[in-house]
Order: structure tokens, then sequence, then C-alpha cells
């Protein structure tokens, strides 16, 4: 038996749920994960490279790699074939509540300050 995946952190989830061709026959429907949106989001939007995405998402660069690998094949195929594209599941869990990762120290006393 597999071990069960680990989610992967996302820092905020798409404002669309999906693509639709337009002007064709009715198309089969593919799906995109949350997690595979974000690594494109990470590589292809923002410009980052593996590591600094793959430490964000909380995964290792390799398996950032089959990620993005997953991701832009179902992209490229919704886009070949005419593919309704959905935006929705997969294993991830959203960071914190959108707010940037910041520095905490500890202070005397046993208090956390933000700096």
């Amino acid at each position: 038996m597999p071990r069960p995946k680990r989610p992967r952190c996302i820092l905020s989830r798409p404002i669309i749920k999906g693509f639709k061709p337009e002007g064709g026959p009715k198309s089969e429907e593919v799906m995109l994960t949350l997690e595979e949106f974000e690594a494109i989001r990470h590589i292809d939007f923002e410009g980052m490279d593996q590591s600094q995405a793959a430490d964000i998402m909380n995964v290792s660069r390799q398996t950032f790699g089959r990620i993005l690998k997953s991701a832009r094949f179902t992209v490229s195929n919704a886009l070949v074939n005419a593919c309704h594209l959905k935006i929705e599941g997969g294993c991830y869990r959203l960071h914190g509540n959108g707010q940037g990762h910041g520095r905490r120290r500890r202070r005397r006393g046993g208090s956390d300050k933000i700096l």
C-alpha cells in the first residue's frame, strides 16, 4: 500500500474555476488540481525557479518537478484537444491567512513579536 500524500501548501485559491473552449462541439473535461495550478503560477507566471517554488509548496524539488510536468501536460491537452479545463481538487492546504511569511523572534517573557 503506498504512503499517503502529504498536503502541498498553496498560497491562495484561483479566482476562476475553469476554462471552456469557444465555438466547437461539446468536448471532454480535464481536471487541473490546485497544486498543479499553483506550480504553473510559481514557475511560468512569477518566474521562480523550481527549488524556490518547492520550498513554498513544502515538497521536494523532484516532487515539484513531477507536479509541474503533470500540470503542463494537462493544460496542453486541454488547449490542443479543445477540452473543458476545470480547476479543482487535489491534496493541498492553504498557507496561513494569505499574509506573507514574516520573521518571528521570541522576546524575553516568552511572547512572540512579528518583525
